[in-house]
C-alpha cells in the first residue's frame, strides 16, 4: 500500500458517512413511464436536494460485461474485489447469514424455490416470491425427513429463508468441492461468480455437472443431481403442495440451485481495511452474511420496509459510529419483476419515508451521504444487468458538480466519472477529506 493511501485512511475517526446501496435501483428506460428510468419518473425531492449538495458519478460494481449477484457485487461495492478462486460462493454467505451448521469441505447452494408444470418447464422461478413462511418451513423439513441418499453418511439441510430463498447446505464423508455448475437455468457460474444470463421461456431445470476432472467435483456434481431428481419426487407428494393446489397457489414442487461454496471466507475486517467503526444496517440473509464476515456490527432497524425506522437507527448511529452502511431492498424486486411502475413507485416511497427521515435528523454539515447501487436491474431485462449504477456523494463541505437529480444520466456526467465497485469507499475518503 503506498505513502499516499495510508496517509489518506490516517484519521478516519473524524469522517461520518452514511452509505445507502438501493438494490438493483439502475435500470434502463422504460415505455410504462414515458422512456423514462425508474429514477427519472420518480418524483424523489430529498433525493434532488441531495444531489445539487454533491458530487456524482457511475459505478460498474464488479466488471464490465458482467451481471453480478448481489453477494460479489456488495463485497465490491465495500471495497473488496476477490480473485475467482478466493471468493466462497453466495452459498456460503447465506448459511453464514442464517446460522448453519457449517465447516470447510460441506458444500452450500443458494437455492429458489420453484414451481414446474406437467412437463417440468419452469413457469415461475420464485413460486410465486411471496411465500407463506410455514409453508417454506413444512416442505423443508418434509425433504430432510424423507431424502436419502445412496450413501447413507450423506446428509442435507435445507434452511428457508425469505420469500421464495432457500439454503441448502450437503455434507458427506469426503471434502466436496465448489467447482460444478448451477441447475438454476437462469443464472451461469463463471470462475467461480454467480452471474446473470439472459432467459427466455420453456426452461428446465439443469443438470449439475464438474467443471473439472477431479473425483471431488465428480462425487459433488452426483449428489446434487440426486437431490435434484429425489427432492422433486418428494415434493410432487408433498401434502403441503396438495393444499396449495386446492388453494390455488403456487407449487413448492422444485429448488434451483446455484452459487456453491465449499469454504469459509477469509477476509481482512472492515474495520481494518478502512481504519474507521463501520457499522450496518442489513435484512436478507447474503447481506447479514457478509456483514459476519466483514465482521460489521450490525445494527436491528426493524424490517424490509420499515424505512423510517432504519433511517433514525442511521442517524443516531452518527454519534458512536464513523461509517453506516445501509442496504435496502425493494427497487430491485420490481425490478425483477419487469414492473416499471411499481419500481418507481418504490422509490418515491423510499425517498420520502427513508431519506426524508434521515435529512430531518442528521446534521448535513458534518454527515457525509453517499448513494449508489450494488448493480442495475432493468425492468425491461427482468434481471440484474452489468450497466452502470449512479453514484453520489452529498454533504460535510462537499462541492456541487452541477448535479441536480439521482439518476443514470446525472450519474454520468457527474465530477466523480466512472468507477469500478472496489474503488468506491476509498474514493469517497479521498474526496471527502480533501475538502474537510
Amino acid at each position: 500500500m503506498s505513502n499516499h493511501f495510508l496517509q489518506i485512511l490516517t484519521g478516519n475517526s473524524e469522517v461520518k458517512i452514511i452509505y445507502v446501496l438501493l438494490d438493483g435501483v439502475g435500470d434502463l428506460p422504460h415505455p410504462d413511464i414515458d422512456n423514462k428510468t425508474p429514477l427519472e419518473a420518480a418524483q424523489t425531492p430529498n433525493l434532488d436536494k441531495l444531489a445539487k449538495n454533491g458530487k456524482m458519478g457511475e459505478v460498474i460494481s464488479v466488471g464490465k460485461g458482467i451481471a453480478p449477484e448481489s453477494d460479489i457485487a456488495v463485497f465490491n461495492m465495500l471495497g473488496y474485489k476477490f480473485q475467482h478462486s478466493d471468493y466462497a460462493g453466495r452459498g456460503v454467505i447465506e448459511a453464514i447469514g442464517i446460522g448453519i451448521d457449517f465447516k470447510d469441505g460441506d458444500l452450500a447452494l443458494r437455492g429458489n424455490f420453484a414451481t414446474l408444470d406437467e412437463k417440468d418447464i419452469i413457469i415461475d422461478r420464485r413460486a410465486g416470491r411471496h411465500i407463506e413462511k410455514e409453508d417454506a418451513v413444512g416442505v423443508s423439513k418434509e425433504l430432510e425427513n424423507k431424502l436419502n441418499f445412496s450413501n447413507p453418511l450423506s446428509a442435507v439441510v435445507v434452511a428457508p429463508t425469505i420469500g421464495h430463498r432457500v439454503v441448502v447446505r450437503i455434507r458427506d464423508e469426503h471434502p466436496l468441492s465448489s467447482n460444478i455448475s448451477n441447475t438454476d437455468p437462469a443464472y451461469s457460474r463463471v470462475d467461480g461468480m454467480g452471474i446473470a444470463k439472459a432467459v427466455g421461456d420453456f426452461l428446465k431445470i439443469e443438470r449439475c455437472l464438474p467443471l473439472d476432472n477431479t473425483d471431488s467435483a465428480s462425487l459433488t456434481a452426483d449428489l446434487v443431481n440426486e437431490f435434484s431428481e429425489k427432492s422433486l419426487k418428494i415434493l410432487k407428494e408433498s401434502e403441503i403442495n396438495k393444499i396449495r393446489n386446492k388453494q390455488n397457489k403456487k407449487l413448492l414442487n422444485s429448488i434451483l440451485l446455484r452459487d456453491a461454496g465449499n469454504k469459509y471466507p477469509n477476509v481482512q475486517p472492515i474495520n481494518e481495511k478502512y481504519s474507521m467503526n463501520f457499522s450496518c444496517i442489513v435484512d436478507m440473509p447474503v447481506e447479514v452474511g457478509i456483514s459476519n464476515v466483514l465482521q460489521m456490527n450490525a445494527f436491528n432497524a426493524g424490517g424490509l420496509t420499515d424505512y423510517e425506522e432504519k433511517a433514525m437507527v442511521a442517524a443516531k448511529s452518527m454519534i458512536t459510529e464513523n461509517a453506516m452502511y445501509v442496504h435496502l431492498k425493494g427497487p430491485d424486486e420490481f425490478g425483477h419483476d419487469g414492473d416499471a411502475i411499481g419500481k418507481m413507485k418504490n422509490i418515491e416511497e423510499i425517498d420520502q419515508r427513508f431519506f426524508g427521515t434521515l435529512l430531518e435528523n442528521i446534521d448535513s454539515e458534518k454527515v457525509v451521504v453517499m448513494i449508489s447501487a450494488d448493480h442495475s436491474t432493468p425492468c425491461i431485462n427482468k434481471g440484474h444487468s452489468d450497466h452502470p449504477v449512479p453514484l453520489l456523494i452529498s454533504g460535510g463541505k462537499i462541492k456541487n458538480d452541477g448535479s441536480e437529480r439521482f439518476t443514470e444520466s446525472n450519474g454520468k456526467k457527474g465530477e466523480i466519472g466512472l468507477l469500478e465497485g472496489a474503488e468506491v469507499v476509498s474514493t469517497a475518503l479521498k474526496i471527502i477529506k480533501s475538502q474537510m
